[in-house]
């Protein structure tokens, strides 16, 4: 390691060695860490050589019972957030036969909503103020206002306490693929994949909810519904609330979470990072030859924010994202395949309880029973397929992540249109499972795949700008269902239209991150 790192200092100190990039500015002919995926798109060597030495000590520590725990700790914040976002699904029709609003998709907006707020407001504070404080009380907040949610008096309400648990979760999936990615090994990266797994997981919960309480507590029609005989819908609230709570106080209490080292060494702060490295390796006893004396041989980062609480400070981590050529184009892509899932997502499984019920009606099956148990099959189907796509990542055989998106994006086409034609109970509930879990593949790849391709000094930004594009679209959605009327095929037509062109732009995308380690 002290002859690697004499060598990295060399290069730094070599001012000689240039070429022009391709986006005209001059970089070192030098790279630093040839595996590492951003390698060729270096502005501070520096850093870049300082986050080499982060991945070789990553490395040779290897995976530990720690990462074991971040996977579940991280993961409950994917499930927490896909729970969030079906609940008000779930729910919505027994709250309005009570409440009998005016905008009937009102809550829909309501949870898009606050899941907006949340992915802007926790991602430029992840790489303003560290990730440790958002995975701290991100969950906290979302199971206080989900419990006082059940609680509501009017639909007015109701949507503003699920606007502000949604705010909550709105974190989560900006900083739990942030956080894991930035202590994972290399030969790891393909579990940020398979973390996508507690996705389906968390609708698999929100389903069972539904099935045990909706149908025994719910009311008929809007005409004879009051608070008394209508309070299913409350029940499934309070679990749900009461759940997310306890998923809080095991984040806080299973794993004192230090402050990843990528957002540290970016901070300047190279003796916190020596120490918390340092501190996983003993306490795993497992090796770590990193010392601080290695860090101080290559000198200072080029830039050390002093105000770091300032729209100048947002400006430069959107820049950042936008450094070369090539991280500017995979930046605009992965946020635009964040716009076309933001639609084609809410508009199939928000409203997947209505195509449900609507086709079950068609075929003599409108038992509110069958319905949500139906519901809870789809569900468990979904957990699968990240789990499918996990493993699709890790092997040369399906191209990597991109030819992962590729293949998920173009079967999940062809399930949609296929459904257009369903015709009988079985095909109803066989097509939807299908969707669920092939739809999972793209979506699961997407998400592992956004973190690791952004520079981790502005990884929190770029993923919450995706994410808030992404609630923008789900906001749309709401607006599409209600025009488009989820009883006909239209919505499911124009899934389908989305996922050729999702496919399509994964085949764009300029980066690979198979066999490489994220900068």
């Amino acid at each position: 390691m002290d002859v690697e790192n004499r060598a990295v200092a060399a290069m730094v100190a070599d001012k000689n060695q240039q070429k022009k990039g391709d986006d005209g500015v001059e970089a070192r002919s030098i790279r630093f860490g040839e595996n590492d995926l951003l390698s060729g798109e270096i502005k501070d060597e520096v850093l870049a050589a300082k986050m080499t030495l982060i991945n070789n000590a990553i490395d040779e520590i290897g995976f530990t019972a720690y990462h074991w725990k971040l996977f579940c700790l991280n993961g409950f914040g994917y499930a927490v957030d896909s729970l969030l976002l079906l609940l008000q699904s779930i729910i919505a029709t027994q709250a309005k036969l009570e409440f009998q609003p005016s905008f009937s998709t009102g809550l829909t907006i309501a949870v898009y909503v606050g899941m907006l707020v949340g992915a802007i407001f926790w991602g430029f504070s992840a790489d303003i103020i560290g990730r440790r404080f958002a995975f701290n009380v991100s969950l906290f907040i979302s199971s206080v206002f989900t419990i006082v949610a059940g609680a509501s008096p009017n639909w007015v309400v109701l949507g503003l306490f699920i606007c502000l648990a949604a705010f909550g979760a709105g974190g989560n999936l900006v900083l739990d693929t942030a956080v894991f990615l930035e202590y994972l090994p290399s030969k790891e990266q393909w579990l940020l994949t398979l973390m996508a797994a507690w996705w389906g997981l968390g609708q698999l919960i929100a389903g069972l909810f539904a099935w045990a309480y909706l149908p025994r507590y719910s009311c008929a029609d809007a005409a004879s519904c009051t608070y008394k005989n209508n309070e299913g819908w409350r029940y499934v609230m309070y679990t749900s609330g009461v759940f997310v709570l306890i998923l809080s106080v095991l984040r806080v209490t299973v794993i004192r979470l230090h402050e990843t080292p990528k957002f540290l060494v970016a901070e300047g702060k190279d003796e916190q990072v020596v120490r918390v490295l340092q501190d996983i390796a003993e306490k795993n006893n497992r090796p770590c030859s990193l010392t601080l004396e290695q860090f101080q041989a290559l000198g200072p980062t080029a830039r050390v924010s002093k105000n770091r609480i300032s729209l100048a400070e947002v400006g430069f981590h959107l820049r950042g994202l936008f450094v070369t050529r090539k991280t500017g184009l995979s930046t605009v892509l992965v946020w635009f395949s964040w716009l076309l899932i933001g639609l084609a997502y809410p508009l199939y499984n928000v409203f997947l309880p209505t195509y449900l019920a609507s086709r079950g009606a068609d075929f003599g099956t409108s038992s509110a029973y069958i319905t949500w148990r139906n519901y809870a099959i789809n569900n468990v189907c979904s957990i699968f397929g990240p789990v499918l796509a996990g493993f699709m990542c890790r092997s040369k055989w399906f191209w990597g992540r991109r030819g992962t998106m590729i293949i998920g994006a173009m079967v999940t086409m062809i399930f949609f249109f296929c459904y257009t034609q369903v015709r009988t109970e079985s095909q109803n509930v066989g097509f939807t499972c299908a969707i669920s879990f092939c739809l999972n593949i793209y979506y699961g790849t997407l998400y592992a795949y956004t973190p690791e391709v952004f520079p981790s000094a502005h990884r929190g930004t770029g993923n919450g700008v995706a994410i808030g594009l992404n609630r923008i679209m789900g906001i749309i959605s709401a607006i599409v269902g209600k025009v488009a009327n989820t009883n006909t095929p239209v919505p499911i037509y124009i899934c389908a239209a989305l996922y050729i062109v999702m496919g399509i732009v994964a085949a764009g995308l300029p980066f690979e991150p198979y066999g490489r380690r994220s900068g």
